[in-house]
């Protein structure tokens, strides 16, 4: 087949007419840019033979916004020495006419006449798809589409068998597919195509079936019927029995185990009130005994605190003890050092005069310096003593603070509590008016909130007895009552009056805190070693002050004493070492005893504070009272606990959860017992009536005459399970002998792969399967043989075997006397520059038998082609070439 010419006019983008003239027997290369209309060309090739004439599903032929355009094409080609014009157009103009060596067909027939000769078929409804498009299909290759041959050559399959199998026999042929088609058909009469029997055959087995489940129906029947009768005869006797309904001595115990359960459900209510109770008390007894906890750690605090004391008065005693000791030690060593200093005087005398005033005036300005720290530091430590005695008064802390101030937060919840559940009275008296209520007498106008019992007196009418109505009114108040109560213990223990009072006292505490630090911080400052180390060196400087004095009064004039000054230095410094131990030793006495003293005052102090709290009226008659509350509470401990034993054993004796169930099992024996006697008696009555009709139908006889029928029918369904069996094995010879010269097809089309395939790959081979379609592709590589799936190769080599595959089949297709075109639109797109070159070669080749119509937007790939291009502009512009 050589297409010669091809006009298009008003077709996509080419409104004018566009016509290609003398094109070659061979390659017909066809290049421009993007949308330059090469595609367009295709298409209308495509649409020329693949769609009708008279479909209305091609608008996309139409040039863009024209709707009233009449697409059209016109195609010439050679075929057997005859030459063929085909004529089509499209949507406002729907007309089809087919010219061969002068005579001319039209519309179906001639597009049917086009389809058998290309091999392929019609859409049936709307614009044709790739499974219509048979050989055409495979031969002609869509933009992007070029690496996909398995859908192209399965939708062209049948064709391919059919005209390459005319020369292998009647099977291999088309007459064999006829062959085959009617065994399918006399096979589909009887059998699905998953072997399920349908048509008559399925009737049949249905009718089969059916007559047996109606033969067995009736033997159900029959035996249901004699079982019914012995059903009535047991219906009878029980509705005998049911006569003096034997379910209300049921219902009885259940009433009497649902009254019992009433007097169990009252007692549990009791048990929980009183273990509620007896809760309260034991957290009673718990608050009472914390409270005497803390009277019996103060009377340990009194003892530890005398002991203190009387170490201390001890520790004072055996300091003054060794004073005497002490001041003899200090007069001897003055006395020796006067001694020494006199001798002394005689050698130095002008030069201890000067070395005397300058230590006198030192002396002066450091006593100056130690009595004024001196005296700040006394002040600072008798303003630490107050403080710390205004400290140890206040008894309350910031934990103490948190618990009255959550007590505080406790009952104001239990008052809010207790307006919002409490019953409100509200009264407006005339003046010199009033009632009792309760024990108060009412006057004026205001509001009570009641959340117990309470009489309202009304004279000479008689008493309102008001009851609050919530079920929680008297839990609140009692528990409203236990948080007083627990307050007011609280408030005593702390000795304060009321919740300010006791934050006033924190924050006073808070403040002789940071007081007495600053103080202590201070004096730290002033008296590094202490208050009476100052007063020591003070002493200490004034004695030398004195000393000094006394040894400028007494330096005599200058007279003639023979005694080296080196010696009398020796002897004054010995004895001025000897005086200075024995004054230190002073100075430590009197520190030791100062402190001593202090500490004796202090520990004396402490203990007669804590014992004027202990001795305290107040004090000693709260520990009486929650002596005498915690011997009453443990009494009412008692009392509940053995109540509470008792009404559990009760409890526990009367098992509340036996009797639920017997009440329920009473109750659903005689519903059972009742709802079975009703039960029977409609059972009896529908029984009855139901054998009345079973009677009249003649159930054996209907028997009788199913049998027969469906022993004719069993003999009927084996007569076509022999037909289908015949059919089934007639098909899978024929079938069998099919596959078998398919293979035979599968050799030529192997050696033609062979032949373009070894210019691309050397001693490769592409296996296909027995639909022809490549699957395999074995390469030898370094001397061994590999193997790839076809759907494993690369896009590029995919394209260059799916290429290689439709020039073998166009080959085939030639040498069956068939005719063939192939359309290559931007094929090859993805394969590299060696085997771009070595396509070619295949083309060139392939060009040899068959037409080929190339079309690419890359024309410097194809140049070395062997033809001239023809260019689309250049069409487009010239309306026409050759």
């Amino acid at each position: 087949m050589k297409l010669r010419r091809l006009r298009i006019e008003q077709f996509r983008q080419f409104r004018d007419p566009l016509e290609i003239r003398s094109l070659d027997g061979g390659i017909n290369l066809f290049v421009g840019p993007n949308e330059s209309g090469k595609s367009t060309v295709v298409r209308a090739i495509r649409a020329a033979f693949f769609e009708r004439s008279r479909s209305s599903s091609v608008d996309d032929l139409q040039p863009w916004g024209d709707s009233s355009a009449a697409p059209s094409v016109q195609l010439e080609f050679e075929w057997q020495g005859k030459a063929w014009k085909l004529s089509k157009s499209f949507l406002k103009t729907k007309r089809c006419d087919l010219e061969v060596a002068g005579q001319v067909t039209s519309g179906e027939e001639a597009e049917g006449l086009l389809a058998d000769l290309l091999g392929y078929q019609f859409s049936g409804r709307g614009a044709s798809k790739a499974e219509h498009w048979g050989i055409p299909g495979l031969l002609w290759i869509e933009q992007g589409t070029g690496q996909d041959i398995h859908g192209p050559v399965t939708y062209a399959g049948s064709y391919l068998k059919s005209v390459l199998g005319e020369s292998l026999g009647e099977v291999a042929s088309s007459a064999g597919d006829e062959l085959i088609t009617q065994v399918e058909r006399e096979r589909a009469v009887l059998l699905t195509a998953g072997g399920r029997p349908t048509g008559d055959y399925a009737k049949a087995n249905q009718l089969l079936t059916e007559t047996k489940d109606r033969l067995h129906e009736l033997d159900t029947a029959i035996t249901h019927y004699r079982q019914q009768v012995d059903r009535l005869g047991e219906l009878r006797k029980q509705q005998e029995q049911d006569a003096s309904k034997p379910w209300r001595s049921y219902r009885e115990q259940a009433t009497q185990a649902q009254e019992r359960l009433a007097e169990v459900q009252r007692w549990e209510l009791d048990q929980q009130r009183e273990e509620k109770e007896l809760q309260d008390c034991l957290k009673s007894q718990e608050l009472c005994r914390d409270q005497l906890a803390h009277f019996a750690k103060q009377q340990e605090d009194l003892a530890q605190r005398s002991r203190e004391k009387q170490r201390a008065e001890r520790a004072l005693g055996e300091i003054q003890a060794r004073r005497t000791a002490i001041e003899d030690q200090l007069a001897k060593a003055q006395q020796l050092y006067q001694q020494a200093e006199t001798a002394l005087k005689a050698a130095r005398q002008t030069e201890q005069r000067r070395t005397l005033e300058r230590e006198s005036i030192q002396l002066s300005r450091e006593m100056g310096e130690l009595a004024d720290h001196l005296g700040k530091s006394r002040e600072l430590q008798q303003q630490l003593l107050r403080r710390r005695a205004q400290l140890q008064a206040i008894r309350i802390d910031a934990a103490s603070l948190k618990r009255l101030q959550a007590l505080y937060r406790q009952l104001d919840e239990l008052e809010i509590q207790g307006q919002s559940v409490a019953t409100r009275l509200e009264f407006d008296f005339e003046p010199g008016k009033s009632l009792l209520l309760g024990d108060e007498n009412l006057t004026g106008h205001g509001q009570r909130l009641l959340l117990e019992p309470v009489e309202l007196n009304i004279p000479d009418v008689g008493r309102l007895r008001i009851q609050p109505g919530g079920e929680d009114t008297g839990d609140l108040a009692r528990r409203r009552q236990a948080a007083q109560d627990s307050l007011n213990a609280l408030l005593a223990e702390l000795k304060v009056a009321s919740l300010s009072e006791a934050e006033t006292l924190v924050e006073n505490r808070r403040t002789l805190e940071e007081d007495l630090r600053r103080d202590e911080l201070v004096l730290s400052t002033l008296a590094p070693r202490g208050v009476e180390d100052l007063a020591s060196r003070l002493d200490l400087c004034r004695q030398r002050q004195q000393e000094l004095s006394s040894q400028l009064t007494a330096l005599p004039a200058a007279g003639s004493d023979d005694t080296s000054v080196t010696a009398a230095e020796s002897r004054l410094k010995a004895a001025g070492l000897q005086l200075k131990e024995a004054e230190q030793s002073n100075a430590q006495f009197e520190r030791e005893l100062s402190l001593a003293h202090q500490a004796m005052l202090s520990a004396d102090e402490e203990w007669q504070k804590l014992h004027n709290a202990l001795q305290d009226g107040t004090r000693q008659q709260r520990e009486r009272e929650l002596n005498g509350q915690l011997v009453a509470l443990r009494a009412s401990q008692a009392a509940l606990e053995a109540s509470v034993d008792e009404r559990k054993r009760r409890i526990a004796a009367a098992n509340p959860g036996f009797l639920r169930q017997d009440i329920e099992r009473y109750t659903r024996t005689a519903d059972a017992m009742e709802q079975d006697a009703q039960r029977r008696e409609l059972e009896l009555a529908s029984l009855q009536s139901r054998l009345d009709a079973l009677g009249a139908d003649g159930l054996e006889e209907r028997r009788a005459e199913l049998a027969q029928e469906m022993d004719a029918l069993a003999r009927r369904c084996k007569e076509y399970d022999r037909r289908a069996g015949a059919l089934n094995l007639l098909l899978e010879l024929l079938k069998a002998k099919r596959q078998e010269l398919t293979r035979r097809i599968q050799a030529p089309l192997q050696r033609h792969l062979n032949h373009y395939l070894q210019l691309l790959f050397p001693e490769a081979r592409l296996h296909v399967n027995e639909d022809l379609i490549p699957e395999l592709l074995e390469r030898a590589e370094n001397g061994a043989s590999t193997h790839a799936d076809f759907s494993s190769l690369s896009f590029g080599a995919r394209e260059q075997m799916s290429l290689i595959s439709r020039l073998a089949y166009a080959d085939l297709l030639k040498e069956a006397g068939r005719p063939t075109l192939l359309i290559l639109d931007d094929a090859l797109v993805h394969s590299d520059e060696y085997r771009r070159t070595q396509m070619k070669r295949i083309l060139f080749d392939a060009a040899q038998r068959h037409q080929i119509l190339l079309f690419t937007c890359h024309p410097e790939n194809w140049h070395d082609l062997g033809v001239a291009p023809h260019h689309m502009q250049s069409l487009k512009m010239n309306g026409a070439a050759g």
